[in-house]
């Protein structure tokens, strides 16, 4: 039987769903265009524009559906849909299975896709004579461990003498950082002095090697390698204006358009010398944000962030790790490490040095660390736009944003939360482990105990669909464990820090209550997801957000009630927006004269900024359809 191919342009977040009916599969597929209402046909297939998937719909492109027909008598005993949990299928009819088109979209899980980061770049550069006796290597592979929460699709590492013609050797591959750098591959990048390396999840461009960064493109003054944090605001008028230039693309990564871009010469170039900060700066002032940017060139390391700050950079200080050695000399520096979070820098033996200004762009090499310009931003009263839930979820607790811990933030999240939203309760508990700081707060600030109820099982990864029910319904005992001994016959508030979907926390609540839990109240450590984000992270579409949807007007009742539980939360909170960005920029230390030897007075605005476009719809800039 052949495939039917149905082609529908997203439609606006406002309108409401609008279905297109089709008859029966055809050997020719249907034209595409958009969607107009029809009633349904018995025999067709009811197709929702708010369907498509997550990274096309919010990017307003055309998206394509593959869906098969399937004898009456399958049911809905197999899969409904590869990427969407049951319910969000595409297709309407149990004799049909829908399977999306894009790659980028990884199979289906019973636990709750949720929101994820995008990429982690880190650079590493030795100081004093080169060539060095530091392992630059081994240092990267090091750094991008300590960044693999931020993505976990593929690796990569390019590395250079750093001579005039220099030498660039590059590792790429699929999968987790361990098991894409191996000590036959490392060798291979050996006798290096800098070098610079990538972790990704796509958000823009297929899950394919040919997107597996960093990029390296040959230029009139040499080869040049690229590392890119973030998503292009404006990518799709980029890559128009790049073809009609003439400039071929050979990945659907916006990425490439950052390097192409770098490549292209400005105007006002002499031939013989490469103007790079002028390049830079003409990069910046195409596209507003949101990037965050290693570029290696020659014996140099380029670090730059867009002039609103969104995604955050960080550069570090190699010491010696002899206690000794230090004391002798307590500035020896033995190189540079610049990374997407500090919390890279104590496994090279690294200590923090600064961050990266918003809109600044530092040149790194053997003699130090130079701030070489600092772009405004279109606006110049317009706040830096901080991405907010880098402090919520994303980073690890151990990083450090705008001169505060990322622990500390979500500690006082779980505080502000309590003011917010107390209860009469026994204990406080967590879902292990992102929300714990938070839960300690809460826990401090109410004055009630903070206990254990579940504990996690480290080993069973993630929770994929099985091929039956019964197993489906036990994928959260999996993962946890209950200590019932410390909960039963008690009321337990349980923290978690984002509810997007609602489908994870609903088995979690079954597997308390069942255990003898005898109220769960839910507090969340921050506000209602409501909004896509268009600058580099994946949330799921409008529609799919539970703050959207009708069952959030009474979401305790909802939590825990669905096809497999009959159990329902006692009540659910979340945290407010005014209390998340409270909690955040109580803690924000103000950056003046740094140690660059460059008078950054008016590099940070007095009043901080930070993008809240997902909790309210208003975006930083004006975005590009």
């Amino acid at each position: 039987m052949s495939l039917l191919h149905v082609r529908c342009t997203a439609v606006q977040q406002s309108a409401p769903p609008l279905w297109r009916s089709v008859p029966p599969p055809e050997s020719q597929p249907l034209p595409s265009g958009r969607c107009q209402p029809r009633p349904s046909s018995s025999h067709g297939l009811r197709v929702p524009c708010t369907s498509l998937p997550v990274t096309l719909l919010r990017s307003r492109r055309l998206s394509s559906c593959l869906c098969l027909p399937l004898p009456p008598a399958a049911g809905w005993s197999l899969p409904p849909c590869r990427f969407y949990p049951p319910g969000r299928a595409l297709s309407t009819r149990p004799g049909s299975v829908c399977f999306c088109r894009d790659p980028r979209v990884r199979t289906m899980e019973l636990e709750e896709l949720g929101i994820r980061e995008e990429c982690g770049v880190f650079g590493c550069i030795a100081s004093g004579a080169w060539p060095t006796q530091l392992d630059v290597p081994h240092v990267i592979t090091l750094g991008l461990v300590g960044l693999q929460h931020r993505g976990q699709e593929s690796a990569g590492i390019v590395t250079s003498d750093g001579s005039d013609v220099s030498t660039y050797k590059a590792h790429k591959g699929m999968g987790l950082v361990n098991h894409v750098f191996s000590e036959e591959c490392l060798k291979k990048l050996n006798m290096s002095n800098l070098g610079i390396g990538h972790t990704r999840y796509s958000t823009s461009g297929n899950s394919a090697l040919e997107n597996c960064q960093p990029f390296v493109v040959e230029t009139l003054h040499g080869k040049i390698a690229v590392a890119h944090n973030g998503e292009l605001v404006n990518a799709a008028r980029l890559r128009k204006k790049l073809m009609r230039h003439g400039i071929g693309l050979s990945t659907s990564s916006d990425s490439e358009l950052i390097i192409q871009l770098l490549a292209f010469t400005p105007p006002m170039e002499e031939d013989h010398s490469a103007d790079w900060v002028a390049r830079i700066k003409n990069l910046m002032n195409e596209t507003p944000t949101s990037y965050s940017l290693l570029i290696m060139h020659n014996d140099v390391i380029y670090a730059v962030r867009d002039p609103y700050g969104n995604r955050p950079l960080c550069i570090g200080r190699l010491i010696p790790v002899s206690n000794e050695e230090r004391a002798k000399n307590p500035l020896e520096t033995e190189g540079w490490v610049v990374s997407s979070e500090s919390c890279s820098f104590l496994s090279i033996g690294a200590e923090y040095y600064r961050e990266v200004l918003p809109g600044e762009i530092v040149k790194i090499s053997r003699d130090g660390v130079q701030t070489l310009d600092i772009v405004p931003r279109y606006r110049e009263r317009d706040p830096s736009a901080f991405c907010i839930f880098e402090y919520v979820y994303f980073a690890r607790p151990d990083s450090i944003f705008e001169g505060q811990m990322v622990y500390s933030v979500r500690r006082r999240c779980g505080q502000q939360l309590a003011i917010e939203a107390p209860v009469e309760a026994d204990l406080v508990s967590t879902v292990p482990e992102s929300a714990t700081p938070a839960a300690l707060g809460y826990a401090e600030k109410c004055g009630i105990q903070y206990v254990e109820v579940l504990c996690k099982n480290r080993y069973v990864g993630r929770t994929f669909i099985q091929p039956n029910m019964r197993l489906r319904q036990l994928g959260v005992a999996k993962k946890f464990g209950v200590l019932s001994d410390n909960f039963v016959g008690k009321r337990i508030v349980l923290i978690d820090d984002s509810i997007v979907r609602g489908n994870t926390i609903s088995p979690i609540i079954k597997l308390l209550k069942d255990s003898g839990a005898k109220e769960v109240h839910i507090r969340v450590a921050s506000p209602p997801i409501r909004h896509p984000c268009y600058m580099g992270i994946n949330i799921p579409t409008k529609e799919e957000l539970i703050a959207n949807r009708p069952e959030f007007n009474d979401l305790a009742g909802y939590i825990g009630k669905n096809i497999y539980i009959e159990y329902s939360a006692n009540s659910v909170v979340y945290l407010s927006v005014e209390g998340l960005t409270s909690a955040v920029r109580e803690g924000i230390k103000h950056f003046k004269d740094q140690q660059n030897g460059f008078n950054g007075t008016n590099a940070y605005p007095t009043s901080h900024g930070h993008c809240t476009a997902c909790l309210t719809g208003e975006y930083p800039v004006e975005l590009e359809w």
